[in-house]
């Protein structure tokens, strides 16, 4: 599968496509609006940080409980009640009064129930399109993700200098209760893709499976570590330019969708291996320069350019589906896409901390400076090749899975679901 055509004839991925764009679209207004909400309360870079990315820091809690019902969850169902739970949570942070405390207690609950999410979302979109389409159409959910912030933040920022932060809260809220629908309605129901109930003990031991192989291992703290102290960069726009943060946001949306569009649709495997870890340098590199306190122009540029390089993410990802085998895709996924985002609270809070005793600037330089050499570090795990047609699935130990012969690419027809 190497065409967007191809892509969109895909049963389901229509639907599915679009209730991710719009997911996206809310997380974008509602995180503009929050952070802008409580940096004007506070004054802090801290804290308004912390108010965007936040969630993303509880993920831990979740990755470490939660994480083993993103393969034990009827897909459709457990998607459709977390963008309602969302929905629930910015109605109720745009309740006038609430308390500092309280507005970062929805955020803790819904970062960690939220922390499958990642999981069932990109295990199901294995599941919609074959193998070998994956990278296609993870690239495709990039990039309408890009488009969406250009739009989410620029809208945003609107709506929040129009309508005020708390009538953007209840916008996105609308927008999750649309995702929940498409969602709900555009999908077929799935049974869940590993048997048995979740559990804090299957987690834990499903995250050491995981974990035990060196070469997943490296993957995923490439994934990781890199990325969430570049976004710690992301979290300081507001207070490096209060006036314009959507603007910088929607320009880091422009260069990942560049990024994503170049790598997902015209790179090929054999370049795909040579430009891994160029890109993650890409990330990082650029944000260097804003030691030197660059104006708005030359800082968009730098933003621009330094986000092309998050398509590193999809090769990374493509190279985790290849050393794992697929059952536990959903799960690894959702370690994945947890860990990152846990990593980006903690680039926020790290970034924010900085920016605290320094200046936002200075914030921006001192976490790209720990990204470059984390990625510097990691660079010898990363260079044994994987087959060509995408690897084998691998066991624990890095040696071939005895199931991956007998894994079936598409999942068997499903029952409809009764809940």
């Amino acid at each position: 599968m190497r065409t967007y055509r191809e892509l969109f004839r895909t049963p389901e991925f229509t639907p599915f496509f679009a209730a991710v764009s719009v997911q996206t679209a809310a997380q974008t207004a509602t995180g503009l609006a929050l952070g802008t909400l409580v940096y004007a309360r506070t004054g802090s870079p801290l804290l308004s940080a912390l108010a965007m990315f936040g969630p993303s820091l509880a993920q831990v809690a979740g990755a470490l409980t939660l994480l083993s019902a993103a393969d034990r969850l009827p897909p459709r169902a457990a998607l459709t009640a977390l963008a309602l739970l969302s929905a629930g949570a910015a109605g109720v942070q745009a309740v006038p009064g609430l308390p500092l405390w309280a507005a970062f207690a929805v955020l803790l609950v819904t970062g960690v129930a939220a922390s499958p999410g990642g999981g069932v979302r990109y295990g199901l979109l294995n599941e919609i399109v074959p193998r070998e389409g994956f990278l296609l159409g993870r690239s495709v959910l990039n990039m309408t993700g890009g488009a969406m912030q250009i739009c989410g933040f620029a809208v945003g920022g609107a709506l929040v200098a129009v309508f005020s932060a708390r009538g953007t809260l209840l916008v996105g809220a609308g927008l999750y209760v649309v995702a929940a629908a498409v969602t709900r309605l555009g999908l077929t129901a799935r049974p869940p893709r590993a048997t048995g109930r979740p559990s804090i003990g299957e987690t834990w031991r499903t995250n050491a499976l995981l974990w035990s192989s060196t070469p997943r291992r490296y993957v995923f703290l490439a994934l990781w570590v890199p990325n969430g102290l570049v976004v710690g960069c992301e979290s300081l726009y507001v207070a490096y330019a209060p006036g314009h943060a959507g603007l910088l946001f929607a320009g880091g949306a422009l260069g990942m969708l560049a990024g994503d569009t170049l790598v997902g649709r015209f790179v090929s495997v054999r370049w795909r291996v040579r430009l891994g870890a160029p890109l993650r340098l890409l990330l990082a590199a650029p944000y260097l320069l804003f030691a030197l306190r660059p104006g708005l122009s030359l800082a968009l540029t730098l933003v621009v350019v330094a986000s092309a390089g998050f398509a590193a993410s999809l090769l990374l990802q493509e190279r985790l589906l290849a050393l794992t085998p697929q059952e536990l895709s959903g799960h690894a996924l959702g370690l994945s896409s947890s860990g990152m985002l846990a990593m980006q609270g903690v680039g926020a809070a790290v970034a924010g901390g900085i920016a605290q005793v320094t200046s936002p600037a200075t914030g921006m330089a001192a976490v790209a400076g720990l990204s470059v050499a984390v990625t510097l570090a990691l660079a010898p795990g990363l260079r044994t090749p994987v087959d060509a047609d995408g690897g084998r699935l691998l066991g624990a130990d890095g040696s071939p899975s005895p199931r991956a012969s007998r894994t079936p690419r598409t999942a068997p027809p499903a029952p409809e679901e009764t809940t």
